[in-house]
This record gives structure tokens, C-alpha cells and sequence, in this order.
């Protein structure tokens, strides 16, 4: 698939001054994707409870949208705009108008409180913010401390307490015509800014990973790379497959539903199905009636749809591939979409991180149920993958050490922070902080989180291995494995279990249960035993240190 002549062709070249492998027939940047999608005209493009917009809708309300930031607003290539709402199909719409005018998306995080949003508003230099109810309601009070000179408000007639000059609504502009009004005209380089990412701050405070046109193009490329090497060989006389439609559970605002979802349907003419806020039993109705055919999530999410379904009968008939990832997924998820939907279905998952722009790696299908522990080999062949030890050298076959990950889809570092981008980036190489090993096959091993590694009278213990063996367990629906302070070990081994409604099992069960699968001194100490979710940040990651800080003043 990567010979010279072929749609995947692979070249090196150089990306800031480091050779990189990369896509040959890769569009320079996410204007020439947007033009490109043009050509899906009447299909449906982005569907929100009882409204459908297709592609030539949409491409007319971004048309108006960045016709208005150009003339109104005075955006220039370069200048950021930020965007801060629900999963609405205004999103999709503001980012591609920001991207094909040169000017920069910054999509927000819709759960920060009104000084977090600030502060992403701050730190970027953002000039112009679109946003909806509740975000305007936040970040009202505190926009007078940033640079953001007018708010385009979504689905709201709430007005900014102070701070922006001018004050619109998104609705009068999207249905605007937008002939003949001023657009920029001027080049946009493959490696011109295209994005700032906030990551999660699950250990810190967010910091901006800034990603370029190549990074998001290069990403899309990946997917589709991906799509055409597992696809099925044509059979003569068979129906064509049917158009690709996703339910997306991912925010916006992250890579799982930015870079991993939504450009790669754009891009294929896909269907994209957005939801207010995750409603299993709505999913599964918009599952069926849409035609659903591939969906992802993070593992609480894909284990309660497949509860529902079990429970209400569902076959899940239309679905073809369910992935899981945005943070390690227990193997015992595999095994039950596996099993649930009958082997018809290609279970999948992705390892990556906002600094790679979305999954670098992937397993999926047979592989994946045979090595449910992997989480694959790089997704395509221009990304690579390295083991290294403190030194930074590389490390033999099957020794832990840190990942390292290579490619056009990893960013050019961190926005305003030069020593965190030196401390993170070497010779286009991006240190995961993630614990991980390789095999003889070149399957990579997720074991850890460099920050999560529970040390107990010198022995690493990693979270992610006694976190699957407790999801074996039939009662549990959330497990988290953080480490407590002990006075003669160093540290103890702490887990908080959500269990199924009903359930019967005890601390001491969930003891033995362990104990039957892991090493004794790996065997939790302590368990506590809830019915209510385990705090999690908005891509459904387990807030740790807010477990680990909650539970160390209890002991």
C-alpha cells in the first residue's frame, strides 16, 4: 500500500529541520480537506436531535461564519479563536471557518469552571470567542482580563458580563450570505499553526499543545491508512458498504473527537451523530434509527452501552467496529464486545495523546482479541515507536521503560512554554510519559502512567495491571488503583471499586478475587466499595490525584 504509485506512498522529508517519514498524497492543510468536502454536497454531514445539516448546508453557514471573523472581527491568519460550547454542530462549523481563514482554533474545554476557561483564553491570546450557554455564563465575569475583544454567543441570548467590545449571536451570522464578502487569500503553509489543544491537566495545569495543518492532516491520513489495510477485498456483485456514520461520544474539544472522528468523516462524507450529553439509552436509539456502523468510547461508556443492550435485547445489528480508548482499556472490555456481538464486530483501540494528535497506535479485530493486553503497533508506517530508559537510550525487547513516540502528527511543542517543550521533545520524538514495553512482534504494551507507578517496599506495582484484574471481576463497572503513603513501605496499594447495583461482593472478595490472578503484594490493602461514579475529567479519564488526595486524609 505504500509503494510510489500508490494513494498511501510514503517519502521523507524535512519537518522543523528533523526528517520524517510522511503521506505523499497528504493534502497540505485543512483548507484543502474543507474545499475537498465540497464535493459530498446533499449527504448528511452533522445530525443533533431533530436537526440535519448537510455538507452543502454547513459548507454555506462556514462560508458566512468566516466571512464574519475576516470583516467584523478583524481576524487574521495567525490571530486565535476560541471555542468553548457543548458537542453542537456550531462547533464543527466555527472550527472550520477558523482553520480555512489561517486563523487558529482553540477549543476549550467545555467542563472548566469561569477561571479555567479564562485562563485558556489567557494563556493563548485568543481575540475572539464563540460559546454557548453555560461557558458565556461562566467566563462572563472574568473576561475582562484576557484579550478577547467579541463573543459570538451559540444558542443563547445571555450576554457577556464584561470585557468583549462586541457581543453577537451565532445564529444572525451562519445565515448570512457570504458572497462576495473579504476572506483571506493568502497561502497557509503545511506547517503553519492550525489548532491549540489544552491537555487534560489530569497532573497539572493545562497546557497548550500547539498542532499544525500537517499534524491534523497527517492524523487524518493515519485513519484512513488504517481504514483501507483492514478493509475486506471487494467481492464481485456485493452491495456497496454502507456510508460511514458514527455516534460521537468524544467531546470536540479533545483529539478523540476533534482529529479522530470528526475530520476523518468529513473527509470520507461521513455522518457524524452528536448528543447533548452522554445518555446511554438515547444511544442506543440513535444507534438504530441513524444507521450507526462505528463508534468508540472511553471503557465505562462502551460497558454501559453494551449492559443496555444486553439487557433490552439489542443486537447492535448495524455496528461494525467499536473502539475504546483515552485511557488503558481493561482486556476484559475486548473480550465482552467479542462476545456480545458475536465476532461480528471489530473491536479496536487507540494509543495516543493530544501531543500526537489522537492515536499513534492501534490493535483491532483478531489481533486485538488475541492480545487484548496490546494496544498494538504504530497505526501506519509513518509513525515510529521507541522504548527508553532514564538515560534515553533505547531498551532491549520486553524491558519497561518510557514511550516515545515519532511522526508528522506530533505537535511542535507547547504554547509559550519553551523549557516544558524542550523537556518533552527530542529530535521530533515526544516523551509519552507513559510506561511501556515491546515484544518480539513490535505489539506494544501500555502498562502505566510514569506518575501512576505504585512503589511498595521497592517494588513497582502498576496501576493498569491490577485495574484489569479487578475488572474480571462480574460485580465491577469502575475500578481505580492509586497508591497511599505507608509509613514502613513507602507506599500501599489503594482501590476504589464501583460495583454493579445489587451486587454482593465485599472488600475480602475483592481481595481473594485479586489475589487469584496477581502477585500477593500486589493485592489492594485498602478497598473501598461504591455505587456512585469515580470522579473523572470530560474524555473520561479517572482523576487520580483527587482519589489518591481524598483517601490519604481518610488513612
Amino acid at each position: 500500500m505504500t509503494s510510489t504509485d500508490d494513494p498511501f506512498a510514503v517519502i521523507e522529508t524535512e519537518v522543523r529541520g528533523v526528517p520524517t517519514r510522511v503521506f505523499a498524497a497528504a493534502p497540505p492543510t485543512l483548507r484543502s480537506v474543507w474545499d475537498a468536502a465540497a464535493a459530498h454536497g446533499d449527504a448528511d454531514y452533522l445530525v443533533y436531535d431533530d436537526e440535519r445539516l448537510t455538507f452543502a448546508d454547513t459548507r454555506r453557514r462556514v462560508a458566512a461564519f468566516a466571512a464574519h471573523l475576516v470583516s467584523d472581527h478583524g481576524v487574521a491568519q495567525g490571530d486565535r479563536v476560541a471555542i468553548a460550547m457543548r458537542n453542537y454542530p456550531e462547533f464543527a462549523v466555527a472550527f472550520w471557518a477558523t482553520v480555512s481563514i489561517g486563523a487558529v482554533a482553540v477549543p476549550l474545554n467545555a467542563w472548566w469552571t469561569g477561571p479555567e476557561l479564562a485562563y485558556g483564553l489567557s494563556d493563548s491570546g485568543s481575540v475572539v470567542l464563540v460559546a454557548d450557554d453555560e461557558r458565556v455564563e461562566r467566563i462572563g465575569p472574568h473576561l475582562a482580563g484576557t484579550d478577547v475583544r467579541a463573543v459570538v454567543t451559540v444558542r443563547t441570548d445571555r450576554r457577556p458580563d464584561a470585557g468583549a467590545t462586541t457581543v453577537g449571536r451565532f445564529e444572525d451570522i451562519a445565515v448570512t450570505d457570504a458572497t462576495g464578502a473579504p476572506q483571506p487569500t493568502g497561502p497557509i503553509d503545511p506547517d503553519d499553526d492550525a489548532a491549540i489543544m489544552y491537555t487534560s491537566g489530569t497532573t497539572g495545569r493545562p497546557k497548550g499543545a500547539v498542532q499544525t495543518h500537517r499534524n491534523f492532516v497527517a492524523h487524518m491520513m493515519n485513519a484512513l491508512y488504517r481504514a483501507a489495510a483492514s478493509a475486506p477485498p471487494p467481492v464481485e456483485g456485493a452491495p456497496p458498504p454502507p456510508s460511514p456514520a458514527t455516534l460521537l461520544t468524544f467531546p470536540l474539544f479533545h483529539v478523540g473527537g476533534l482529529q479522530s472522528f470528526l475530520l476523518p468523516y468529513t473527509a470520507t462524507g461521513g455522518k457524524v451523530v452528536l448528543m447533548y450529553r452522554w445518555d446511554v439509552a438515547r444511544a442506543l436509539e440513535l444507534i438504530e434509527a441513524e444507521g450507526i456502523n462505528a463508534l468508540a468510547g472511553v471503557p465505562t461508556t462502551v460497558f454501559e452501552l453494551l449492559e443496555l443492550a444486553r439487557e433490552t435485547g439489542k443486537d447492535l445489528s448495524s455496528v461494525a467496529g467499536i473502539a475504546s480508548g483515552a485511557t488503558l482499556v481493561p482486556p476484559e472490555l475486548v473480550r465482552r464486545i467479542d462476545d456480545q456481538l458475536a465476532h461480528r464486530a471489530a473491536p479496536a483501540n487507540g494509543y495516543g495523546l493530544t501531543e500526537t494528535s489522537g492515536a499513534a497506535v492501534a490493535n483491532s479485530g483478531a489481533d486485538y482479541v488475541s492480545r487484548p493486553d496490546s494496544v498494538g503497533r504504530p497505526i501506519s508506517p509513518v509513525m515510529e515507536v521507541r522504548i527508553v530508559g532514564p538515560d534515553g537510550d533505547d531498551l532491549p525487547t520486553g524491558d519497561v521503560g518510557e514511550i516515545w513516540i515519532k511522526g508528522p502528527t506530533v505537535v511542535r511543542g507547547y504554547f509559550g512554554l519553551p523549557a516544558e517543550t524542550a523537556a518533552s521533545f527530542t529530535d521530533g520524538w515526544f516523551h509519552t510519559g507513559d510506561l511501556g514495553r515491546l515484544d518480539d512482534e513490535g505489539l506494544l504494551y501500555v502498562v502505566d502512567r510514569l506518575k501512576d507507578v505504585i512503589i511498595r517496599g521497592g517494588e513497582n506495582i502498576y496501576a493498569a495491571e491490577v485495574e484489569a484484574a479487578i475488572y474480571e471481576h462480574p460485580d465491577v463497572t469502575e475500578a481505580a488503583i492509586v497508591g497511599l503513603p505507608h509509613e514502613r513501605l513507602g507506599e500501599e496499594v489503594g482501590a476504589v471499586v464501583r460495583l454493579r447495583d445489587g451486587a454482593g461482593l465485599t472488600e475480602d472478595g475483592l481481595r481473594a478475587h485479586v489475589a487469584e490472578r496477581l502477585a500477593g503484594f500486589k493485592v489492594p490493602a485498602r478497598v473501598w466499595l461504591r455505587t456512585d461514579e469515580l470522579p473523572r475529567n470530560a474524555t473520561g479519564k479517572v482523576l487520580k490525584r483527587e482519589l489518591r488526595e481524598s483517601l490519604a486524609a481518610r488513612t
